[in-house]
């Protein structure tokens, strides 16, 4: 492999291309779920203050439900912002691995070529795998966020018709 590798600037380039883009892509998900989790805080503060502010039992009770829906988001994006980063340091680490083990298979290192090669694997598939543990708990995020807005929607068009 170390041979197939050093020959093939192509296979090398992919060990050390792959992860960076990954690393990047990592980047932009981590900011955008660091956005969701503070707009999670920001809407649960103000379901608070609304929740003192109500003073029929249903809307309480709706609320209360809202609140609950929103601290459980939070805690799947606080999750999921965990998985990323660890990601995020997983691709990095690969990407650094893979340059160092092509360094050494120019040098005709083999053994230690085929360790850092494995290696970079290795952290690749660490990263790969708390990236799809990430996805999950945004997807179960997404789906408790649209559960309140379903929720919120139905309440609205309720109110609506009894002012009509």
């Amino acid at each position: 492999m170390i041979d197939t590798a050093s020959q093939n600037p192509f296979a090398l380039l992919t060990l050390i291309v792959a992860p960076a883009v990954l690393t990047n892509a990592m980047s932009v998900l981590a900011l955008s779920t660091s956005n969701r989790f503070l707009r999670a805080g920001e809407r649960l503060r103000l379901l608070a203050a609304e929740l003192e502010a109500a003073n029929e039992p249903e809307e309480r009770s709706w609320r209360l439900r809202h609140i609950n829906r929103i601290e459980r988001q939070a805690v799947l994006l606080l999750a999921a912002l965990r998985g990323e980063y660890v990601a995020l340091g997983s691709f990095i680490s690969a990407s650094l691995v893979s340059i160092v083990g092509a360094g050494l298979a120019s040098r005709q290192s083999g053994a230690a070529a085929g360790w850092m090669i494995g290696l970079a694997l290795a952290i690749g598939f660490v990263g790969a795998g708390t990236l799809v543990w990430s996805c999950v708990n945004l997807f179960h995020a997404t789906r408790l966020s649209m559960m309140n807005i379903s929720e919120e929607a139905s309440m609205i068009r309720a109110r609506e018709k009894r002012r009509s």
